[in-house]
């Protein structure tokens, strides 16, 4: 296997996510909508209106270390939150960590403040605006 990477849903708030997560992690940002497939690329997902049609087909953020996926689900019917999972990012520098960890902290549910554990010289945990589960580290030590 060359990468494991999480592949996110939202209810038409990719495209502002993936713009928020490529502030906090630096990077190169695609987005693809599915009003941007060439003609005769086949039909719209089941369910989806013409209304439907600006959300994200496909979304991608290649940063240094890691990338994240996510897409749009097609219509509100067919949207689940994220539920039993975090996306994990990992840094040698605890500054660097604290930096994103603060990038998406405004509006977030903060579950545990970034500062020092016996594990790591920083760590944090967090539900950002966006529904998506974070855990931020930096600085690791061996327990």
């Amino acid at each position: 296997m060359n990468a494991c990477c999480p592949y996110l849903y939202f209810d038409g708030q990719a495209a502002e996510a993936m713009h928020a997560y490529q502030q906090a992690l630096g990077g190169e940002l695609k987005v693809l909508r599915y009003s941007d497939q060439p003609p005769g690329a086949g039909a719209a997902p089941p369910g989806c209106e013409p209304s439907d049609m600006n959300r994200v087909m496909h979304a991608m953020l290649m940063f240094e270390g890691g990338m994240l996926m996510c897409s749009d689900a097609p219509n509100k019917a067919m949207f689940e939150p994220a539920k039993g999972m975090s996306v994990n990012v990992s840094f040698t520098d605890a500054k660097r960590a604290q930096r994103v960890f603060e990038a998406l902290s405004p509006d977030a549910q903060v579950r545990m403040p970034f500062g020092p554990t016996f594990w790591a010289e920083g760590f944090g945990m967090l539900v950002d605006r966006f529904g998506t589960p974070w855990m931020v580290g930096g600085g690791f030590k061996q327990p």
